[in-house]
């Protein structure tokens, strides 16, 4: 079966052919009358005007690279050849088409001028008056002019609505582009998230395994069955990023990763979770109760939450972990977590991109988010690590930073 790029070819054949016809037709049509008389009175004229009207056919076919020229040349001939009336022609619209008004006033005074000069040389034996002739000359010019102008004028607006549907579809390809890459974006943010707290927890129970030699069987069973559960945990995350990210054609947002996502009301499960793993949390809920936080903040300030516990775990697994989460309505949602450095075993290396990515978290929420080291004042004291982010509560909150 052809496809449409085999048509493309035929297409152009075509359209060059049927011109040629039209241009012999209107070359003969103004031929006929004069060419008896040319047989009986001047039979070289008449071979003249078929030589020249062949030449003029095949000067026509350049007519796309030198529009101006052609028309010119295929004019100058219609004194001699009857026949190149329709090359003429053909030029002139070619030449119509690209509408520069100055090439078309000056090709179209030639034409009526020289049709006339046509008129004075050729023998005919019609017996018109000459303004009868000028009347219809103009009129055929003013029309091939208008025809030429108006095919012109019709492939601007076909190639300004196919450059608008090209330009339309790249867009649309390139907003599916980007959608496509801030989705697993958010997805890759929110793996990280799930995954260093999973691991870290592994990680801790796996070190505590280590460094106890005075659990009993039961109780080794039961931190291998904790581990082992966790590792699970960890792996159906896993798989369910893999999903959606080998998903290269699927829209985002469908992907396997549609759960319910955790919120401000996890926070108290997160704590306690943690705290069976082994930290020391100090938990201090001040969130005014008056109203209740939006879902997308609550789900920032359990990662940012969730991010602080895993980092703890991994680089100060048996230091004291405060966490504060206040706020109001009014004021914004404030974090704050803090602990000393260096205190424990490391049981986790950690690549630096956890904070990377809630940084970006918090400033897409309309927040910040800082941290750092916080130097002992009194002699003594470790130093702490703290970190504290702020969010709005709401999006006209947000709106009028």
């Amino acid at each position: 079966m052809d496809t449409p790029e085999d048509y493309q070819p035929r297409l152009r054949w075509y359209s060059q052919v049927w011109r040629y016809l039209l241009a012999l037709a209107i070359g003969l049509l103004v031929w006929t009358p004069v060419m008896n008389a040319q047989l009986d009175r001047n039979p070289l004229l008449f071979w003249g005007d078929l030589l020249v009207g062949l030449l003029a056919f095949v000067l026509v076919a350049f007519r796309r690279r030198w529009p101006f020229t052609i028309a010119v040349v295929t004019i100058l001939m219609a004194p001699l050849s009857s026949l190149s009336a329709g090359p003429a022609a053909l030029a002139t619209v070619s030449l119509a088409t690209r509408r520069r008004w100055w090439q078309v006033i000056t090709v179209g005074a030639l034409n009526v001028v020289f049709s006339l000069v046509y008129y004075a040389v050729q023998p005919s034996d019609s017996g018109d008056p000459w303004w009868v002739n000028l009347a219809v000359t103009v009129a055929v010019v003013l029309a091939i002019t208008a025809w030429g102008m108006f095919i012109g004028s019709r492939r601007e607006l076909v190639w300004t609505l196919r450059q608008r549907a090209e330009t339309a579809e790249a867009e649309r390809d390139l907003r599916a582009a980007q959608a496509r890459s801030t989705e697993r974006a958010r997805i890759a943010r929110e793996m990280h998230d799930v995954l260093a707290h999973r691991i870290s927890q592994i990680s801790m129970h796996a070190g505590a395994l280590t460094f106890r030699e005075d659990l009993s069987a039961d109780e080794m069973r039961s931190s291998v069955a904790v581990i082992q559960a966790k590792a699970h945990e960890a792996l159906s995350d896993l798989r369910e990023v893999l999903g959606v990210l080998r998903d290269v054609d699927g829209a985002p947002g469908t992907g396997p990763l549609t759960g319910p996502q955790p919120t401000y009301c996890d926070l108290d499960a997160l704590v306690a979770d943690a705290r069976r793993a082994g930290t020391a949390v100090e938990y201090d809920d001040a969130l005014s109760s008056g109203e209740d936080l939006p879902e997308a903040v609550g789900r920032t300030v359990y990662r940012i939450v969730q991010e602080g516990i895993t980092n703890a775990g991994k680089h100060a697994p048996a230091a004291m972990l405060r966490i504060r989460v206040g706020g109001s309505p009014a004021d914004g949602v404030e974090v704050a977590l803090h602990n000393a450095l260096g205190f424990g075993p490391t049981h986790t290396p950690g690549a630096g991109l956890g904070l990377v990515g809630l940084t970006e978290r918090a400033e897409l929420r309309g927040g910040t988010l800082t941290h750092g080291i916080e130097r002992a004042t009194t002699t003594g004291a470790p130093d702490q690590f703290v970190l504290r982010a702020w969010l709005p509560w709401t999006a006209e909150q947000e709106a009028s930073l």
